[in-house]
């Protein structure tokens, strides 16, 4: 498969103090619903569909309205299609600049810029942070499909590869967790800074999805961001680390637990004189994510075990304080992040937040649609008409209005990216 072609300049960094406020119990809804709105908002019963937002966003994703139809060959079992979209699924060829950014605690993440769009975007076109899983970072086909979909509807792209992922750097004795929101803090300042004109958006994966729950939460009613989506989100680690350990889901956990020690080993002389409870033998020989966490995420962040890093690092309880847009997509039968898990209550109960839930899709598979089995999973139109919608809704409401179809349109004159 193929892959992208990195250039690396020097590092650069633009740093904001983001603050820490208090969240409000209950969120303010960022939308006002009509009455005719919710009347027309359906969807197939194949789907599953709730959240305070519902009758809002609904009418804005007409794709809803029809069946949820898993390939027959790839998605009859949640296993076969999680390996199958891991292994098997296109890869778009797309060259990026790579742009690292150095931290407040001189630890370094690394930002992917799809080269060019400088001199073809305007400076008001909508920006798309993607925030990739465990491990994970810009070479993985999800990521690049989400990038080459919303690229060629005139937005700007950033992938954020954290610290040791996607080929980031190291340059600390510590990596990023479900728990850490400094990086993200960061990255946000960053972007916002450079882009100052730009509406800024937001789409997690998997731990991705847990990190940017967890950001719009803290963030609460100040959140810089315009909206987000949420994809195969684990919300309760304590309830996903249960499940982790069952059956065959022990091979995703020797297999996410080897990333991780190949990614500490590249790095392990920044580690070899730590002491006190950390306990560097067992994070590198790590046989389960959980031992690589009791080793060492738990203690690098002040945790007391790693029970309790899960408890506290759970986006499950952030879902109350999200004033932000948000677009939750999660699959019924995902090994990795339990169905049990999702907060459907707090879902329901805070009005700018929706949740899908479809019956098939394992873990970053959803081996459907049109461009099944070896294109973009069935989420990637869902998500980009919920931005386009958002991004439409701010522009009608400043000076710029129609500015979205504005940049549409300047793309459209330009080679767009394609899948190879």
């Amino acid at each position: 498969m193929a892959r992208a072609t990195l250039n690396f300049p020097p590092p650069t960094s633009c740093f904001r103090q983001v603050s820490h406020l208090h969240r409000p119990t209950t969120p303010p809804s960022a939308f006002h619903v009509s009455s005719s709105a919710a009347t027309m908002a359906h969807h197939h019963p194949s789907l599953e569909i709730l959240g305070g937002a519902k009758d809002t966003f609904l009418p804005s994703l007409p794709s809803l309205a029809r069946p949820y139809n898993p390939f027959p060959v790839f998605a009859w079992n949640r296993h076969v299609e999680t390996i199958f979209a891991a292994f098997f699924r296109s890869t778009p060829d797309v060259k990026l600049h790579r742009e690292c950014l150095r931290t407040q605690d001189d630890g370094s993440v690394s930002l992917d810029w799809v080269p060019g769009d400088d001199r073809v975007l305007p400076a008001h076109a909508p920006l798309l942070i993607l925030l990739p899983g465990l491990t994970g970072g810009s070479d993985d086909s999800y990521v690049r499909h989400m990038l080459i979909r919303a690229r060629n509807r005139g937005w700007r792209v950033v992938v954020f590869n954290s610290r040791g992922c996607g080929g980031s750097p190291v340059t600390t004795p510590q990596f990023y967790s479900a728990s850490f929101l400094g990086d993200i803090c960061e990255v946000v300042d960053h972007v916002g800074g450079r882009y100052p004109e730009a509406n800024l958006y937001a789409v997690g994966w998997s731990l991705g999805a847990n990190i940017l729950v967890r950001y719009l939460g803290q963030e609460s009613d100040t959140c810089r961001l315009s909206g987000a989506v949420s994809l195969c989100n684990p919300f309760n680690l304590v309830i996903a680390d249960e499940d982790f350990h069952k059956g065959f889901n022990n091979v995703y956990d020797k297999a996410l637990s080897y990333a991780l020690c190949k990614i500490f080993k590249k790095h392990a002389l920044l580690f070899e004189d730590m002491g006190g409870e950390y306990n560097i033998p067992l994070a590198a020989n790590a046989k389960s994510v959980r031992d690589f966490d009791e080793g060492l995420t738990r203690v690098s962040f002040g945790f007391k075990s790693a029970d309790d890093y899960y408890s506290n690092s759970s986006s499950s309880n952030s879902i109350k304080s999200v004033c932000t847009p948000l677009l939750c997509i999660q699959a019924a039968n995902d090994p990795i992040a339990p169905n049990r898990g999702i907060p459907r209550g707090d879902i329901q109960d805070n009005p700018n937040c929706m949740l899908i839930v479809t019956p098939q899709g394992g873990h970053l598979g959803w081996v459907a649609g049109a461009e099944a089995p070896f294109g973009c999973p069935w989420t990637d139109p869902t998500v980009m008409d919920f931005l386009d919608h958002l991004e439409r809704g701010k522009s009608n409401g400043l000076p710029c209005t129609g500015d979205l179809d504005n940049v549409q349109q300047r793309s459209k004159k330009l080679p767009l990216l394609e899948v190879s």
